[in-house]
């Protein structure tokens, strides 16, 4: 079973929220009072960082077309090889979807 390293009661009112929204308006809504724009739009470029490398592109491609600099890069891709497998549950979810990050 796994156990997060951030579990407790705050964290857990955050997850069941999470899995509380039932469509994409309401998902929207509830990010833009949860989050700053700039932790928004931080949170979805390591999102598209973690894409693209699961794609097998180059370093220099992904932060010339996310912005992001390398050491994001970097511990997205640590992430991916030695984390919690969270991005990589989500990717393979979406892949089955058929449903690349950004578009309906």
């Amino acid at each position: 079973m796994f156990e997060p390293k951030v579990y407790n009661r705050q964290t857990e009112m955050l997850v069941d929220a999470i899995l509380s929204i039932d469509n994409r308006e309401d998902v929207y809504r509830f990010l833009e009072d949860l989050c700053t724009i700039p932790e928004l739009k931080s949170i979805a470029q390591r999102l598209d960082v973690a894409w693209r490398l699961r794609k097998k592109e180059t370093y220099q491609k992904i932060a010339e077309e996310t912005g992001a600099s390398s050491a994001t890069i970097s511990r997205v891709n640590r992430a991916l090889s030695y984390g919690a497998e969270g991005y990589n549950r989500v990717l393979d979810r979406m892949e089955m979807e058929e449903t690349e990050p950004g578009k309906e």
